[in-house]
């Protein structure tokens, strides 16, 4: 990390109203481009899909739970894992709160994974979430909105992911999709992101990205190698040990 000039509180304060002129650039191209995502074509979605929930079957018509607006994580958990992506389980950490007002806001949240209900349900047991949790076994839909993959799709540049050919063997990835019913019951698919398009919706990078370390992640194997299911980080159950560079200390 780059040492930072020391400066007055006069001389901050100077950089800190200069640098405000970019974040309010920012803020409005955030906007902006929120505009842009809305005004995006529409897909109607004529296939019937179902899931496996704490309800029995539901359709996907049903996971709007009367609302007009329905937001699913697609949550990485194959039939054969034994616990949720460590990605995806970040991600999921900052929905419970949330959900209130994204239901005030006509709009149901839920998370769709391929693995057995059974499995699901002890997974979100064990982490503490509350949001729904549906499993799409035996469903085309996860397919049909490229977060899992058939060997024979990717050996034949069908498997598509974040919009471009999927060029390794990977059962499931995850992303997000966002689904609107109209008054007359047809659904539409009207945006998916993927990748680090999901960061966004990490409120946790938020934070630490206003830390004067921000981030930490150059040095890492990956940027993500310092993740942990929350109750295996440092100190908590099932510990296996954190980061260490995140014990640097930034001064």
């Amino acid at each position: 990390m780059k040492t930072p000039e020391i400066a007055t509180k006069q001389e901050a304060l100077a950089a800190r109203r200069a640098f405000l002129v970019e974040e309010k650039g920012f803020t409005r191209a955030r906007d902006e481009l929120a505009r842009k995502r809305r005004e995006l074509p529409w897909v109607r979605v004529d296939k019937r899909y179902e899931f496996q929930s704490s309800n029995g079957k539901e359709t996907l018509g049903d996971l709007f739970a009367g609302r007009h607006q329905l937001i699913v994580q697609h949550f990485m958990f194959g039939p054969e894992w034994q616990e949720g992506c460590v990605g995806c389980s970040f991600n999921a950490d900052h929905v419970d709160g949330a959900i209130p007002h994204i239901q005030a806001r006509d709009a149901t949240f839920v998370a769709i994974s391929r693995a057995p209900l059974p499995k699901l349900q002890q997974f979100r047991q064990r982490m503490g979430w509350r949001f729904k949790w549906v499993s799409s076994l035996g469903s085309d839909f996860n397919y049909d909105f490229d977060v899992s993959f058939r060997n024979e799709d990717i050996a034949t540049a069908r498997a598509q992911y974040n919009y471009r050919p999927l060029d390794f063997e990977i059962e499931d990835l995850s992303g997000y999709s966002i689904f609107c019913k109209n008054r007359d019951g047809e659904i539409f698919h009207t945006y998916s992101t993927f990748a680090r398009g999901d960061e966004m919706l990490m409120t946790a990078y938020m934070y630490i990205d206003l830390l004067p370390m921000g981030r930490n992640e150059g040095e890492l194997p990956e940027p993500s190698s310092w993740w942990r299911h929350h109750d295996r980080y440092a100190g908590g159950a099932g510990d296996t040990g954190s980061d260490p560079s995140a014990k640097k200390n930034c001064c």
